[in-house]
């Protein structure tokens, strides 16, 4: 089929999760309180520079905000039966995946760049490296991913893919470099190699603080191997339990 017609179909699936399920409650809790939060109580009385909090901010702020919603729209339409009348139509599985990670892509960004323009206005920090522009956005798509991948358990109860969600987010939060550098984290380095998280972090603290574990072409080129690999392994999955969700 056509490539660009399938392209075309995945955008009118972004409008409808824009106009469904974005700006919601359970949405502007797991994309702005929680990391807000997260963000207060660990830079609470703690002697800390802002240009070396920011760069956890907007990593909390993008992971979160981009993987917000994308692990249950699959188990919410399922329940719903919308996926089964997605599925039969002709769009293309892929397609409909992407769809749900443009739209949630869109969200995080803007969620991520009104952080930034704030730290920048308001908290008069300075972007000492060009590449963390292109890096957000390869990152959204990647935590995108990694929601849709969560989502691949033909499940139609929402909640049970939200906790498989939190068990994975919130370890990789711990050992991504959020809280601590990369370089101070110990015997738990290691670890933090396989977090995609980690290396948006590491270029976020080399944009702003000039200072990193990594260089800026190995963080982009890890974040682009993690954005295609989870977006492949995705589709993969859907594909074995599509016939589940029915």
């Amino acid at each position: 089929m056509n490539i660009f017609k399938q392209l075309k179909r995945s955008f009118a699936i972004t409008k409808k999760d824009l106009s469904i399920y974005y700006m919601r409650g359970p949405v502007i809790i797991q994309g702005l309180l929680i990391p807000a939060f997260l963000f207060i109580a660990f830079s609470f009385k703690r002697e800390a520079s802002l240009d070396f909090l920011i760069p956890g901010l907007l990593g909390m702020a993008l992971f979160f905000s981009v993987s917000a919603i994308t692990p249950i729209i699959a188990p919410w339409e399922t329940r719903m039966k919308t996926f089964e009348r997605l599925a039969s139509s002709p769009i293309s599985l892929w397609a409909i995946i992407l769809g749900d990670i443009v739209a949630s892509v869109i969200f995080g960004l803007f969620i991520t760049f009104f952080v930034l323009l704030a730290g920048i206005i308001l908290l008069g920090i300075e972007i000492v490296s060009p590449p963390l522009i292109s890096g957000i956005i390869i990152a959204a798509f990647c935590f995108s991913a990694l929601g849709t991948l969560i989502s691949a358990p033909p499940a139609d109860n929402p909640s049970n893919i939200m906790l498989v969600a939190t068990l994975i987010k919130f370890p990789l939060i711990f050992i991504s470099g959020i809280f601590v550098t990369v370089a101070e984290m110990g015997k738990f380095k290691i670890l933090s190699f396989f977090s995609p998280l980690t290396y948006f972090t590491d270029l976020a603290r080399n944009s702003i603080q000039g200072a990193s574990y990594f260089t800026s072409f190995v963080d982009l080129t890890a974040l682009l191997g993690f954005a295609i690999l989870l977006f492949a392994v995705s589709i993969k999955l859907h594909e074995k339990t599509l016939s589940k969700r029915f």
